[in-house]
């Protein structure tokens, strides 16, 4: 009894106990501020890799913390980035995404709003051969060489051994569009109203009906491709019901 008395009365002894104490409260703190940092890392990756078909990662904002973010319901900074694999059925296709300002709250017909997305989608020049040899049957013996980008003109140049088919890539309603500029065609029986036909079918489903009313902005050629920008403003998260790529948000 004297000990315990003399050791509540010793001043260091008491300023280690605090010290245990106070490191084992942050390092719980640390912990769960990791665990739910992961999970949401991975709700949000899986959501988008849902969506565009190829895997992603996904980071939070460090501030403010994530056990307060999650506590509000109120995330003011994410960044999601795709493999590059592929979007939908383009191969080659990178999107990189920053989203601000997520508030949570869901309802029958939503599961919160967006302040606002921006993507950057990039799509390889080579990307662009495969994606029209393996997705559009029709055009696929007639890109048998390569595809090269033209900065300088803002086009890409589809090539076969014979042919050739120059596009401009344009926006077009909330997606993109493949505008045949030049159609160069021997033994190529397929009208030019056609293939345009078809290559607006394909970007159509690649690049439009984004959930959120995520929607094209401007699209430019570099050298290795295609890069466009995406973005919606005061958006609404759908519910899984809506779209299943949410029902785990």
């Amino acid at each position: 009894m004297k000990r315990k008395r003399r050791f509540l009365r010793d001043p260091l002894s008491i300023l280690l106990v605090c010290i245990i104490v106070v490191s084992l409260v942050i390092a719980g703190l640390i912990g769960a501020e990791l665990y739910v940092r992961h999970v949401a890392n991975n709700k949000v990756a899986e959501a988008v890799a849902c969506e565009v078909k190829d895997q992603a990662t996904a980071s939070f904002g460090v501030t403010p913390l994530m056990l307060w973010q999650m506590a509000t319901k109120h995330y003011t900074n994410i960044s999601v980035s795709t493999a590059g694999n592929q979007i939908r059925d383009a191969k080659g296709m990178k999107i990189d995404i920053n989203i601000k300002d997520v508030r949570l709250q869901s309802s029958a017909d939503s599961e919160g709003t967006v302040g606002s997305l921006d993507a950057t989608i990039t799509w390889t020049t080579d990307g662009i051969k495969q994606s029209v040899q393996n997705a559009i049957p029709v055009l696929g013996p007639f890109v048998t060489n390569s595809v090269t980008a033209h900065p300088a003109d803002g086009t890409v140049e589809l090539k076969g051994m014979l042919d050739n088919i120059t596009a401009k890539p344009v926006v077009s309603g909330n997606g993109l569009q493949l505008q045949i500029v030049s159609f160069n065609a021997l033994g190529f029986t397929m009208p030019k109203e056609s293939v345009q036909s078809t290559l607006d079918d394909f970007t159509s489903n690649l690049t439009k009906n984004y959930p959120m009313g995520i929607h094209a902005d401007n699209v430019q050629v570099t050298n290795s491709g295609v890069v466009s920008h995406f973005s919606t403003q005061n958006a609404t998260i759908p519910t899984g019901g809506q779209n299943p790529c949410f029902a785990n948000l």
